[in-house]
């Protein structure tokens, strides 16, 4: 079988997969966040924290309660790593220094686990376990919880409670994430990723030989990065080490719990709605988007666009020959398109076009699906913006779901929209204007498209980096921390900003005047809308780096 045959196989096996669970989990995660009952655990949480399981918020109370729990994350995760000498299972570790900290702290609380570290000489167990993996968990449920509230919006009328978020956080968490988490860590660890704890332990029943290895506990923390679709690994070779992606079977597995949540959320959405053909209505913008993002990932690389690649006949430098060409292909396009992060492959190796392609996934907002809770938030912002945008073009009245798209909800979804776009040019252009761009190890529009791409995947909370850059400075650590704490907390006040407006509307009868928001022609839009809101934002950017590079 070719390279391009095993790869079309491998991708389509996963389409399959996830088509199979698209409806049982995403019921599932239905009953969760609908469900009125509570657990003893789930009531002892509730306790101890002094919430009332049955009081609801308005968007405003919820936004807090999201801001106050991720301050005091931050706090304490900083101060974790500050302090890590004088803790157990330190390894010896010094202290992480500020700026250091800092960055990391805000880049786990976020969502994004952007990493200027080598995480296997820099941090302790304590810190990878009791830090860095709980934040994997809760800012992958903050993330689901504000999708939750936006889609209680749509569902809701006349009245300005969107639920309670400590209930949505603890559900998410002990009844979708730590189940899932805990089924795909022995999956992992039967495909032969590590699970150890001490440093220096033996492995030779795992590895077939003998082998000491330093590592920590690499498999309970790969798949928690990978179901939060976080970037954070415990090696910094991340995903295309051998004890945490050995083989072709266990990369199939990483990427499908990379996919399977914001996948199956649009099932979710259908359901509380009333209606599950909006559901599969946006699942079917999403796969468009993604399968286009597989497609040319693969062509661009499998061709080997570039003198050097058409010399040799393969772009192999800097992949995993046990992925090949293709799986690692499809491994950046599915890590770019959710707001993971892992990498098994050297992106900043890979051809000029094909290159572009995981930067413009994350361009696009990360919708396709899109980070945990996060791709799907952001996907119905954009269908608010195509209604709009639709009302004025034909003279139809700009409703989504039977409420209304005023001033007040285009604004709210415009500001969502624009705040990205603004950290990421912004952010580029005091790279280059304080001389810290000089950080990238190539010149020209490479070079560019480094720094672009560092500020990109931070300002989008996707974790992964092009490489080819030293960020570790306290400038750029600064920079880049500023662009995860602010790409995350904006956009989530104003989507719950939206929410709240939207909730407090009475419902709108269809009529002859209401556009169709279940059909392909309107899913065709969104696609449009999605791909010409970019291309009017970066294309000048890319202009001076991929696509300079590659032309």
């Amino acid at each position: 079988m070719t390279m391009t045959a095993a790869g079309a196989v491998f991708v389509l096996s996963l389409v399959v997969a996830l088509v199979a669970v698209h409806k049982p989990f995403g019921d599932h995660m239905y009953r969760v966040v609908t469900g009125t009952r509570h657990a003893r655990v789930e009531r002892g949480i509730y306790k101890l924290v002094g919430v009332d399981p049955a009081a609801e918020q308005s968007w405003g109370v919820y936004a807090r309660g999201v801001l106050a729990f991720s301050v005091v994350s931050l706090l304490f995760l900083y101060l974790l790593q500050r302090v890590q000498d004088r803790l157990w299972l330190s390894l010896g570790f010094d202290p992480v220094v500020p700026h250091g900290a800092w960055n990391t702290a805000v880049s786990f609380v976020t969502n994004t686990n952007w990493q200027s570290y080598s995480g296997e000489s820099t941090m302790g167990h304590l810190v990878q376990m009791a830090g860095l993996a709980v934040q994997n968990f809760v800012s992958a449920a903050v993330g689901i919880a504000v999708a939750v509230a936006l889609v209680r919006g749509f569902a809701r009328h006349r009245t300005g409670h969107l639920g309670n978020f400590w209930v949505d956080l603890t559900r998410i968490t002990l009844r979708v994430l730590l189940p899932v988490a805990v089924l795909g860590a022995f999956a992992l660890m039967l495909g032969g990723v590590v699970q150890n704890l001490s440093g220096g332990t033996d492995v030779t029943t795992l590895t077939g030989g003998s082998q000491t290895i330093t590592g920590g506990p690499v498999a309970s923390q790969e798949v928690v990065k990978l179901l939060g679709t976080n970037g954070g690994g415990f090696y910094n070779a991340n995903s295309a080490h051998p004890f945490e992606n050995p083989t072709s079977w266990t990369n199939w597995i990483e990427l499908f719990l990379i996919l399977v949540i914001p996948f199956s959320l649009p099932r979710v959405f259908g359901r509380m709605v009333g209606q599950n053909r909006q559901g599969y209505a946006i699942v079917a913008v999403m796969a468009i988007l993604a399968l286009a993002s597989v497609t040319l990932t693969n062509v661009f690389e499998l061709t080997g666009h570039g003198t050097v690649p058409q010399a040799v006949g393969a772009a192999l430098e800097g992949k995993e020959v046990r992925f090949d060409v293709s799986n690692s292909a499809t491994f950046a396009a599915a890590t770019t398109l959710t707001s993971t992060g892992a990498v098994n492959s050297f992106h900043d190796s890979y051809t000029a076009l094909g290159g572009m392609v995981p930067l413009l996934n994350m361009m696009l907002g990360e919708v396709a699906p899109g980070g945990v809770g996060s791709g799907l938030y952001g996907l119905l912002t954009l269908a608010v913006i195509t209604v709009f945008v639709a009302g004025l073009m034909v003279g139809r009245t700009p409703e989504y779901l039977g409420k209304k798209i005023g001033a007040r909800e285009i604004k709210f979804a415009s500001m969502y929209f624009l705040v990205t776009p603004a950290l990421v040019l912004i952010g580029t252009a005091a790279a280059f204007a304080t001389g810290n761009a000089a950080t990238a190890l190539n010149a020209g529009p490479h070079g560019l498209s480094e720094v672009l791409y560092a500020f990109t995947s931070a300002s989008n909370n996707n974790g992964s980096a092009f490489a080819g850059i030293t960020v570790n400075t306290t400038w750029w650590d600064t920079a880049l921390g500023l662009c995860m704490l602010l790409g995350r907390f904006l956009p989530i006040i104003f989507v719950l900003a939206l929410a709240g407006s939207l909730a407090r509307q009475q419902p709108t009868p269809a009529s002859e005047g209401t556009l169709p928001t279940h059909r392909p022609l309107f899913v065709g839009m969104v696609v449009g809308v999605t791909v010409v809101l970019v291309a009017l934002t970066f294309l000048p950017a890319l202009a001076l780096g991929p696509l300079a590079e590659g032309l």
